[in-house]
C-alpha cells in the first residue's frame, strides 16, 4: 500500500452510496464473508477502518434448522457493525426460508444467499455453487426466502459452475424477478476455486442484464484494482475478501484513493500490533468464545497483519506455541523491539 507522501495520483471516482432496498450504504465497500475469518472481532475492526458493509460467515440453513447451538454461537453481531448481513447456506428452498426469518427475528439488516462456495462439503450437498448448476431451483430458493422476510435478500455468486456452463449470467435475471434485492459476482467459475484470474467481464454482463445493484468480487488486492473493477464493470460497489485477511487498513485506502487519488500512509509495526491484538482480545471477549479458543483460532490469521515484515516465519513458528492473551502481547512486544 503505498504511503500518501507519494506522487502516486488518480484522478478521483465518484462514489455513490450503495441501496439495497431500504439500507443506504453509504460507503459503497463490502468486506465478504470467509468462513473462519469474518467473526464479530473482524467485521468491527474492519467497520472501524472504513468499510460500509459485513458479511458474516456463511451459516448451515439445516444447521439453524435442527437448532445447533454450536452454529447459534455464530449469531455474534452487533450494533457497532450495522448495518450486517448474514450470509446462510442451504438448497431446500423451504428451510431456506426458515432460517432467513431466524436470523431476521435475531436482528440481521440483510440476509444473503451462497451461491458461491465451491468447498466440496458444502457443495455436496446442493448447496453453494452447486446450485449454479439448477438455476430453476436457486430461483426457488430466493423467492422462498424473499417471501418469508421483510428483510432484503441478497445472492453471491459465481460465474458459473465451469468455463461451459457460465450460469450465472441467466441466474441473475431470474433473482430479480424473484425479489433479489442485490447480487455479488465472484467473477471466477466454482470449479477454479481461488486460482486462476478472476474475469471481470463477467461482472460487465450481469450489470447489463439486471436493473439490481450488482457488486463485483474477485482480485482486488488494492485501490487501483478497486478502481479498475468500478470503471471496467459499472458495478454498484466493491467486495473485498481474501485481500482484507489482516489488512482492514484496505478499506481506508480504496475509498480515500478513489475520492482523492492519493493513498493512506502506510500503517506501522505498532499499527499493525495493535490492530493484532485488538482482533484478538475482541474475539476472546464474544460470548462463547473465550481466551483459549481465540488464541487457537487466531494462530493462522494473526501473522496476516505481519505479511512482508522481515522475520514473519519465525514469528509464526512461535505465534503457534501461544497459549494465552499474554504469551501473544509478549512475543509481539519482542518483535517490536526487534524491529527497532
Amino acid at each position: 500500500m503505498p504511503s500518501v507522501n507519494q506522487t502516486n495520483h488518480s484522478p478521483k471516482t465518484d462514489l455513490h452510496p450503495l441501496q439495497i432496498g431500504p439500507i443506504r450504504i453509504d460507503t459503497p465497500l463490502i468486506l465478504a464473508p470467509m468462513a473462519g475469518v469474518t467473526c464479530h472481532a473482524f467485521r468491527l475492526l474492519c467497520k472501524q477502518h472504513g468499510v460500509g458493509l459485513v458479511v458474516t460467515e456463511l451459516i448451515s440453513s439445516h444447521a439453524i434448522h435442527y437448532k445447533n447451538q454450536k452454529t447459534f454461537g455464530m449469531f455474534d453481531w452487533t450494533d457497532a457493525e450495522r448495518p450486517v448481513s448474514v450470509q446462510l447456506f442451504g438448497g431446500d428452498p423451504a428451510i431456506m426460508a426458515e432460517a432467513a426469518q431466524v436470523v431476521e427475528a435475531a436482528g440481521a439488516d440483510i440476509v444473503d444467499l451462497n451461491m458461491g462456495c465451491w468447498v466440496p462439503k458444502v457443495a455436496k450437498t446442493g448447496a453453494g455453487a452447486t446450485l449454479l448448476r439448477d438455476v430453476c431451483l436457486a430461483a426457488q430458493v430466493v423467492k422462498a426466502m424473499v417471501d418469508a422476510v421483510k428483510i432484503p435478500v441478497t445472492v453471491k455468486i459465481r460465474s458459473g459452475w465451469d468455463a461451459a456452463h457460465t450460469t450465472g449470467i441467466e441466474f441473475a435475471g431470474r433473482a430479480q424477478d424473484a425479489g433479489a434485492a442485490a447480487i455479488a459476482v465472484h467473477a471466477r467459475y466454482a470449479n477454479q476455486g481461488f486460482t486462476g484470474t478472476a474475469d471481470w467481464s463477467i461482472i460487465r454482463r450481469v450489470k447489463d442484464a439486471v436493473t439490481i445493484p450488482v457488486i463485483g468480487n474477485g482480485d482486488v488486492e488494492s485501490a487501483e484494482d478497486a478502481k479498475r473493477m468500478l470503471e471496467e464493470t459499472g458495478c454498484d460497489a466493491v467486495m473485498i475478501g481474501r485481500a482484507a485477511m489482516g489488512n482492514p487498513w484496505i478499506f481506508a485506502d480504496v475509498k480515500q484513493y478513489l475520492e482523492t487519488g492519493t493513498h493512506i500512509s502506510d500503517p506501522t509495526l505498532d499499527d499493525r500490533i495493535a490492530a493484532a491484538l485488538f482482533h484478538l482480545k475482541t474475539l476472546a471477549n464474544t460470548p462463547g468464545v473465550g481466551e483459549e479458543r481465540a488464541v487457537k483460532e487466531m494462530r493462522g490469521l494473526i501473522t496476516h497483519y505481519f505479511k512482508g515484515f522481515p522475520g514473519v516465519s519465525a514469528l509464526r513458528n512461535l505465534l503457534v506455541q501461544a497459549g494465552s492473551i499474554t504469551e501473544v502481547e509478549d512475543l509481539l512486544r519482542h518483535e517490536r523491539r526487534r524491529a527497532a
